[in-house]
């Protein structure tokens, strides 16, 4: 069956002046813990000394600060060694709400040597009282499917994404109005009109300061044209447009379609970094890695199922996951990619199963839990032909003759007993 049949469907300028660092205060890290992430795409970099003066952008609402600190550096993979089992958790539509779910991920993220992609929606960014700034593709000016934000829900997202990006995580986006269906959604857009909802996205994170009144704020510590290099489409729909859209936008990856757990190619020039199917234990079926996807299968398109089974359901969900996790760790080490919303569906059954396969692989020996930068970067670093050999490999096989051999510049020497080993020394 088809990988797209065996789910259900997921539901301003920058004029530069400089200024001192005292008004980033808290922004510059001192490198304390630029060596913690030894699960991260790489050895992690030493964090940047702290700049005697940052470049506030625009109207002050995002500033470049100098290089991510904690980004690890990516490696070439040797002759012969066998590939990190990389994991990357992301979340659609992130902001901090009453929840508190974003700055909770955060902390759990840090006490498993883990970091993220938080795919930020634009409209998080907007007050109410500023909605009709926002003219989405095919529908009245002002109008959103998730609603808009609060000054308070501003100040509080802010702060989440300004701690997130200083620890190495990074800042996606999900566009705005989260527009699904047949009429009028982002399935229906063209190339121009993905291009306004990416330009508007980013507008709402570069304004605001302007558009809160909160001019005294500190600023996000990036410059979000440059930190803005992947998304994943609300409802995994208009894939085939955006990425036309976002190539020619200079974005380097998607995660909005469906895969099976295989090592990633790239289509329409970028890396497809597509969810993937994964077991659902104790059924006859595959689904996505996504809370939405499993309890589309446990409740219907309720969010609120049987209380009695919100535990087994969560349960599930983790166990689909780690046996998802084992068949790549143990077979073709092909990344294991994860999405989710910050929410409470079915009891938060689903925020617990993820935090306990978080806690569960990140600190494996030779795991990196990782964000899609991360991963696009080590992807990019290595030998082209040795992506090639590892997208030969099928779901959950190792190499037959060995990793050493498999990914070696010349084949390993066969093993003694066997025809063509070398004999026995007398």
């Amino acid at each position: 069956m088809a990988a797209t049949q065996r789910i259900q469907r997921i539901a301003a300028g920058s004029t530069a002046l400089v200024v001192s660092a005292a008004v980033l205060a808290g922004c510059a890290s001192d490198g304390s813990d630029a060596e913690k992430g030894a699960h991260g795409a790489g050895k992690a970099s030493p964090a940047p000394a702290p700049k005697s003066a940052v470049r506030m952008i625009g109207d002050g609402s995002t500033a470049f600060t100098g290089k991510q600190p904690h980004l690890p550096r990516p490696e070439r993979l040797r002759p012969g060694q066998k590939p990190p089992q990389f994991v990357v958790f992301s979340w659609d539509g992130a902001g901090e709400d009453s929840q508190k779910l974003f700055s909770h991920f955060r902390k759990v993220a840090k006490r498993n040597d883990a970091t993220m992609t938080y795919f930020l929606s634009g409209v998080y960014m907007l007050p109410e009282s500023k909605r009709e700034l926002y003219d989405p593709p095919q529908h009245r000016s002002g109008s959103s499917d998730i609603g808009f934000n609060d000054r308070k829900g501003i100040k509080e997202t802010v702060e989440q994404l300004r701690g997130a990006w200083l620890e190495g995580n990074e800042v996606g986006t999900h566009f705005n109005g989260h527009f699904c269906g047949t009429s009028g959604g982002v399935g229906q857009w063209s190339v121009d009109e993905w291009k306004s909802e990416i330009n508007q996205a980013k507008s709402f994170v570069k304004a605001w300061k302007t558009n809160t009144g909160m001019k005294k704020a500190q600023p996000l510590p990036f410059d979000y044209d440059k930190e803005l290099i992947g998304a994943r489409t609300p409802c995994l729909e208009g894939q085939k447009n955006f990425m036309r859209a976002a190539r020619e936008l200079g974005f380097r990856y998607d995660t909005s379609g469906v895969n099976d757990q295989v090592w990633p190619k790239k289509k329409e020039g970028l890396w497809d970094l597509s969810m993937q199917l994964v077991p659902v234990p104790g059924r006859k079926f595959e689904t996505l890695t996504m809370d939405y996807n499993f309890m589309v299968n446990q409740s219907g398109t309720t969010s609120q199922g049987d209380p009695g089974k919100h535990e087994y359901w969560g349960d599930q969900m983790r166990d689909g996951l780690l046996q998802g996790f084992d068949r790549a760790y143990k077979g073709n080490r092909a990344p294991l990619i994860i999405g989710n919303h910050f929410e409470s569906w079915n009891g938060g059954t689903y925020m617990r199963a993820i935090e306990e396969t978080i806690e569960e692989v990140c600190t494996k020996r030779e795991v990196r839990c990782v964000s899609f930068r991360q991963l696009a970067d080590w992807l990019d670093a290595q030998d082209p032909q040795t992506l090639v050999r590892l997208t030969k490999l099928r779901v959950g096989k190792a190499p037959k003759e060995g990793w050493d051999s498999f990914l070696s510049a010349r084949p390993a020497p066969a093993p003694k007993g066997v025809p063509g080993a070398p004999a026995d020394k007398p």
